[in-house]
């Protein structure tokens, strides 16, 4: 078999290797590659030297290579080096590359002998090279040297195996031969990834330095330690060799006529030296290639399909197209827009499942925070029962009231009223600054033209900012409406009539569910380290209490605390620590676990904080109010100097406050979302999709709003570049594979040679004429070419001539006088093996219905 594209098989795996490191990605589609092991000075770097022919590695005692080289081997014309980390720069003196080398490793190892697994990208051209693909890499050592750290093996080590454990690369073993085999590092570290041998070439260097006496013929013939693609045996340039500036040509020269001259490898030396070393390792990773790539172009595939996204955008990308810029900007603000409401509003694809979307933490503030926050205005129970009693002692003044007047429920209730103002314009700060953020989100996808991006957050953020007056506006003017008018005639009002029976309503409503779970979640406890320190409990929350258990199975409760009397309370985070907090603690001042009067507990973010406070409303449990300190000092006698009358106005004032308060919460907690979601986010909407781009185009010149960030042109030349280097060595590989040929079968052999060549005697060998079975006697074999024997055993002589033989000629009948000659007998000292198909023309022939010429013990004559 022959295959015209394999020649180009080794360039395309340097194509994509190059493109790999170029995009900073890792080569993560496992490409076919030759990776160099061995111990420490055991020759990786002088093999690879005398495969380029140049003096251009590090040299030196102890270890020399410190980071990964791959050096890619290109046959060319011209003779230079380039690396990829000096794009352009071509080293025509290879001192300058070592230089490179050794400037570069410095440049990341650091100069005392430090390692690191960033490769070096290196690729020479040369006549004198085949297309190879090699990595060298540091040799495997015991003892760190110099500001190497203590585990230097296991770091070497495990860059090692970064590499070869992948299938798809082939393990070039380096061992000198004047150590024990046994003893191998590079076999020994060969055999834990490739326990059969299948990737492993074996090389064996420094064969002129064994001791006199022995040497490596039992290794080299694969005897000793053998592996599937064999040994092959090098001799290198000595270090006198090295400082003497040995010509490396000159040194193959030595190497050949080494294996030539001694008597251990004389026989063998075909296969042995640097030359035939570089041959078989082309051969050999242009067939591993080959193997490899039906699973290579699956890779290809679907690596190329991940990339076609991010491509998509820069395929029809012309910088050189007038319109381009124009177009580019109506694609991107209408995609602003679109990303804009599916944030908000939500959508089915592309869903972020690490993080709220923005439009789900608004709708925690609407349901979660601003309810909270509508509770924390909530009123104290002393200190609403003594402004009421004030109220009715002031409407009255120097009389002695009989009846409950009405004017001090409506002053109380626009006192409670005028309260809820704070929580709503906090409200709405927090949807701004969600609104923002979102925007901020959306404007990412124009991170490839920096201005446009920065103009398009402006515009938009400035008219979210105008928007927040106007809804702050119309949300105090809903405040405002309600103060205008207390009606007393709604509907869930309770009136005086059942003011009264309001108290032991108040009593049962807190617990309509007793046995409702209301929220489950970890939660940590902050306890000082002298009583056990801080611990993690799975909480579960109920309408009637708060029980915490080792983990989620709830099997092993820890305990079980009571809602009644319970409140909430801020805590300040801790100077060292990164949790949110809060405290439950009772307000009868009683231990609420152990010897604590309050548990502080603590959660991971705020947002966590905010939610678990809502379900501890949801369950009645309030937050602490803040009290002025000395008003119950002042008056201690006011709240308790209440006659039985004034008693029963309080109560009955207070009942009605309860219940109008309530109404106007539920139709604010209604009105809200709905006036910001219309005055704020559907408007911030339609002003994207329709008004967005005039204004874009009045903030300045077009040209300069679509200039692209560097950092951007450089990432779509680096990706389409990427990409069209997958699609190209897909196309490759697919001419590759479909223009597999068969080599054409040798012409038909020319009979005139039989004359030419003398013939032993007939009588020497008549019993080959035929091919009967063995075990039958040779006057039995020799004259029957026509039926095979079992058919007919008795002999032939008496047989009449078959009637398709041309007159004249006759079967041999094995007489010598007969002037027949054995034609078949004569043929294995000409016939080369590989003509067998060839033999029937120049046989007797035979009777037309034989099924073949060919006896199964025929082929016995060609050995």
């Amino acid at each position: 078999m022959g295959n015209r594209g394999m020649e180009d098989l080794i360039p395309l795996i340097n194509k994509l290797q190059d493109a790999f490191s170029s995009i900073g990605q890792s080569c993560n589609l496992d490409l076919p590659q030759i990776a160099v092991v061995g111990g420490q000075s055991a020759g990786k770097s002088s093999v690879l030297e005398n495969f380029v022919g140049r003096d251009f590695l590090p040299r030196g005692s102890g270890i020399v290579t410190r980071r990964p080289l791959i050096l890619q081997l290109v046959n060319s014309k011209a003779e230079y080096a380039e690396f990829l980390h000096c794009k352009g720069r071509k080293f025509v003196d290879f001192d300058e590359v070592r230089l490179e080398i050794e400037a570069e490793t410095d440049r990341i190892t650091g100069s005392n002998k430090g390692i690191s697994s960033i490769p070096i990208n290196l690729r020479v051209y040369s006549p004198n090279v085949l297309n190879l693909t090699l990595i060298d890499l540091p040799g495997m050592t015991k003892v760190a040297v110099g500001d190497q750290p203590q585990d230097i093996e296991h770091q070497i080590r495990d860059m090692l195996m970064q590499f070869i454990t992948k299938e798809s690369c082939l393990i070039l073993a380096v061992t000198p031969a004047n150590t024990d085999l046994a003893n191998s590092d590079a076999l020994k570290i060969s055999k834990e990834v490739d326990p059969q041998g299948l990737r492993t070439i074996g090389v064996i260097t420094k064969l002129d330095l064994m001791d006199e006496g022995t040497d490596a013929r039992d290794i080299l013939e694969n005897k000793l330690l053998p592996l599937r693609r064999g040994y092959i045996g090098v001799v290198n340039r000595s270090q006198k060799d090295i400082d003497g500036k040995k010509d490396i040509r000159a040194a193959l020269a030595a190497e050949r006529k080494f294996f030539l001259s001694h008597p251990a490898y004389r026989h063998i030396a075909e296969r042995m030296g640097t030359s035939h070393l570089q041959k078989t390792l082309n051969q050999q990773l242009t067939n591993h290639i080959r193997d490899t790539l039906p699973g290579l172009r699956s890779k290809l595939q679907s690596q190329l399909l991940s990339l076609e996204k991010e491509v998509e955008e820069y395929k029809n990308f012309r910088p050189d197209d007038p319109t381009r810029k124009t177009k580019a900007l109506l694609q991107m603000v209408q995609q602003f827009g679109v990303d804009f409401e599916k944030c908000i509003e939500g959508s089915g694809d592309q869903v972020d499942t690490s993080n709220l979307s923005g439009g789900a933490k608004i709708n925690r503030i609407f349901h979660e925070r601003f309810p909270f926050e509508l509770v924390k205005m909530e009123f104290d129970e002393k200190e609403l029962r003594r402004e009421i009693s004030y109220a009715i002692k002031n409407i009255h003044g120097v009389r002695t009231g009989l009846f409950t007047p009405d004017l001090a429920f409506e002053a109380i209730v626009k006192k409670q009223i005028i309260k809820l103002k704070e929580p709503c314009l906090k409200c709405i700060d927090l949807v701004i600054q969600e609104l923002i953020n979102t925007f901020r989100q959306c404007t990412n996808k124009l991170g490839s033209y920096p201005r446009l991006r920065e103009e398009t957050e402006r515009i938009v953020t400035t008219y979210v900012r105008e928007r927040d007056s106007k809804t702050k506006d119309q949300v105090l003017l809903l405040i405002d409406i309600e103060l205008s008018y207390i009606n007393t005639n709604h509907e869930d009002f309770i009136g005086f009539a059942n003011a009264q029976q309001r108290t032991a309503a108040n009593a049962t409503k807190k617990r309509v569910m007793p046995n409702q779970v209301i929220r489950r979640g970890w939660l940590t406890i902050n306890i000082s380290i002298m009583k056990g320190g801080s611990k993690d409990y799975w909480f579960v929350l109920t309408a009637e209490s708060l029980s915490w258990y080792k983990d989620e199975e709830e099997k092993e409760k820890k305990y079980m605390l009571p809602l009644d009397n319970l409140k909430l309370r801020d805590v300040e985070k801790g100077f060292m620590s990164s949790k949110h907090v809060f405290a439950i603690f009772n307000t009868e001042q009683r231990n609420v676990y152990k010897d604590l009067r309050q548990i502080e507990l603590a959660c991971d973010t705020q947002e966590d904080v905010d939610s678990w406070k809502a379900s501890f409303l949801r369950a009645g449990v309030y937050p602490e109010k803040d009290q002025p300190e000395s008003e119950d000092a002042m008056n201690p006698s006011d709240t308790v100097s209440m006659d039985p009358q004034l008693e029963r106005q309080v109560e009955t004032i207070r009942n009605l406050v309860d219940s109008y308060i309530g109404i106007v919460n539920k139709s604010i907690r209604d009105l809200m979302p709905k006036t910001i979601m219309h005055l704020m986010i559907n408007s911030a909407k339609d002003f994207i999709h329709s008004e967005l781009l005039a204004y874009l185009y009045s903030a300045g010149d077009q040209g300069s709003l679509m200039e692209e960030s560097a950092e951007q042109a450089q990432r779509r030349d680096e990706m389409l570049r990427m990409y069209h280097a997958l699609k190209e060595a897909l196309v490759l590989i697919g001419d590759i594979t479909t223009t597999t040929i068969s080599t054409p079968v040798p012409p038909p052999v020319d009979d005139n040679w039989i004359p030419k060549d003398p013939s032993p005697p007939p009588a020497s060998r008549p019993a080959s004429a035929t091919a009967a079975p063995p075990s039958r006697p040779p006057g039995v074999r020799g004259p029957t070419p026509g039926p095979p024997p079992p058919l007919n055993p008795s002999p032939a002589f008496g047989v009449p001539p078959v009637p398709s033989r041309p007159p004249g000629q006759t079967a041999y009948s094995g007489d010598p006088n007969s002037g027949v000659v054995p034609l078949i007998p004569s043929r294995p000292a000409r016939v080369p093996p590989a003509l067998p198909p060839g033999i029937p023309s120049r046989r007797p022939p035979a009777a037309p219905n034989r099924p073949t010429v060919i006896r199964p013990s025929e082929p016995s004559l060609l050995d």
